[in-house]
């Protein structure tokens, strides 16, 4: 008897089986940002993992919709407004002396 592997069970090793042909994730690895809404967008593109390339835009536009409005709410300010401030400011040329 031979160590070596007979030529048909290589050949079915060497190359992908019929019911192979879905999908398949690629394996890469989504690492926590410590932000929780952040984290669950990330985590939410594992989900093309699962589907045909032609479910993919729709995921890659939510998660990035979402990513974008989490980078607006960074620019709104935050809290009570500053102390002697009376809401909005209005331009110059708008306030009467």
């Amino acid at each position: 008897m031979s160590d070596s592997m007979p030529a048909a069970d290589a050949d079915d090793q060497a190359q992908p089986h019929a019911d192979d042909s879905g999908p398949a994730p690629l394996g890469v690895d989504r690492a926590p940002t410590g932000h929780p809404g952040v984290d669950a967008l990330v985590e939410r593109l594992g989900d093309v993992d699962h589907l045909g390339t032609d479910g993919h835009l729709e995921v890659y536009e939510d998660v990035h919709r979402g990513l974008r409005t989490t980078l607006t709410a960074l620019d709104a300010p935050q809290g009570p407004p500053a102390p002697g401030t009376s809401g909005a400011a209005r331009p110059l040329a708008d306030q009467r002396l």
